[in-house]
């Protein structure tokens, strides 16, 4: 029986498959909507990749990811350009709903946050016209401020909508749960969102308290403390019905377990957390 309403985001079985083995595990279990990353994509080839989703009638949530922006100098900028116009292309390929942006932190060396942010809507502005031309939506994702020096100097929702109000059409959001749950502004932000048609994605997991790795300790919806129904009533009450997209990073936990298991899972948590 087909889960509808339910993506999932294949970093979640990393571990146990390679691209087209996990493919058949979600299809095993139901399950026709993926995003995968740029890594598992490449280790098979972006031909067999686009073969296998088209064969199996996949629908792709997003490919991730571009981003990583800010650099130390002109080259260094100019060369995470040139990554974001190939994973542009990939993603159009792949026919995906549209490439997340994790946008990049402080440039080795510097402490100046706010040109780092600026770095970050320059290079959008930069590669969205070939964006535009391909037809790929790009997804900035706010990323939690614990972050903001390595990953992502964008940390609110509402910084990345101020970068879609700047640039212009073609630049949406990536409302990831575990990055935004804790914002005090999160339900004004989601509307903002709404109003705008900004959304393009919505990423499912859990806060685990404690938490053992600021990267690699996800938890399972209903496993930790984000109210997943709550936040999903204002994503729908904002005009976004789009697949919930399961993306858990969990080394010591999820990452160990079979990945028919981690699936399964996903399935029931999706039907009974969120």
């Amino acid at each position: 029986m087909q889960v509808e309403g339910l993506s999932i985001n294949l970093a979640t079985i990393r571990e146990q498959c390679g691209f087209a083995e996990a493919v058949d595990v979600c299809l095993k279990h139901g399950i026709t909507a993926i995003a995968p990353w740029r890594d598992q994509v490449a280790a098979i080839g972006l031909g067999e990749a686009v073969r296998i989703v088209r064969a199996n009638g996949l629908k792709l949530t997003g490919l991730c990811r571009g981003g990583f922006f800010p650099a130390a100098d002109a080259a260094g900028r100019e060369k995470a350009l040139d990554d974001n116009r190939r994973a542009i292309d990939e993603a159009a390929a792949l026919g995906a709903d549209c490439l997340v942006l994790v946008v990049g932190g402080l440039p080795d060396g510097s402490r100046d946050i706010d040109r780092a942010r600026r770095m970050v809507e320059e290079g959008i502005d930069a590669v969205l016209p070939h964006a535009r031309a391909t037809g790929v939506p790009l997804a900035i994702e706010p990323l939690h401020p614990m972050y903001a020096a390595d990953r992502a100097c964008v940390n609110t929702l509402g910084q990345a909508l101020d970068i879609c109000d700047a640039v212009g059409p073609g630049v949406g959001v990536a409302i990831d749960v575990y990055h935004v749950w804790w914002d005090p502004d999160l339900a004004n932000q989601i509307a903002r969102a709404g109003r705008m048609k900004a959304i393009l994605a919505h990423h499912i997991c859990d806060w685990l308290v404690p938490t053992r790795d600021m990267l690699t300790d996800r938890g399972m919806m209903g496993d930790g403390v984000i109210d997943l129904k709550g936040i999903r009533r204002h994503v729908e009450a904002a005009g976004f019905f789009g697949a919930q997209e399961v993306e858990i990073f969990s080394a010591e936990n999820w990452w160990k377990r079979p990945a028919e298991e981690v699936i399964a899972t996903c399935v029931e948590r999706f039907r009974t957390c969120c």
